[in-house]
């Protein structure tokens, strides 16, 4: 399925991810401030408008989206829209990491390596 990633994001979606940066969850805020601390100098943006979507995080120079899930992303449904999701992202030339709420908040220092190592090119 084609779909143009990269047109201007409609007016809607830009206030909705606007919204979503002044509430972010817990899980969201701690990696936030963790990516500022210790990964600065590859500039990640927060609730990003990419298409239709809205990314977690975004590092458009390292082509690479970390979305933040909580349980709900566990349920058969919302996994078949992540997966969709994934797939038109990573067609655009995006890699897609994700991690669970409970990954930042038990293994904060892990899901930063993971992230620098997609970064650096040395992950699977």
């Amino acid at each position: 399925m084609a779909f143009p990633v990269f047109q201007p994001p409609k007016p809607a979606l830009l206030k909705r991810a606007r919204a979503m940066r002044r509430a972010m969850t817990e899980a969201e805020t701690r990696l936030w401030h963790a990516l500022l601390r210790r990964l600065p100098a590859y500039h990640f943006r927060r609730q990003v408008p990419i298409g239709a979507f809205i990314a977690d995080f975004c590092c458009y120079r390292g082509r690479l989206v970390i979305e933040v899930d909580g349980n709900q992303h566990g349920l058969d449904e919302a996994r078949a829209r992540d997966a969709r999701r994934t797939a038109i992202l990573e067609s655009e030339g995006f890699r897609v990491v994700r991690f669970s709420n409970a990954e930042v908040f038990s293994a904060i220092d892990s899901v930063l390596d993971t992230i620098l190592a997609h970064l650096e090119g040395r992950a699977d």
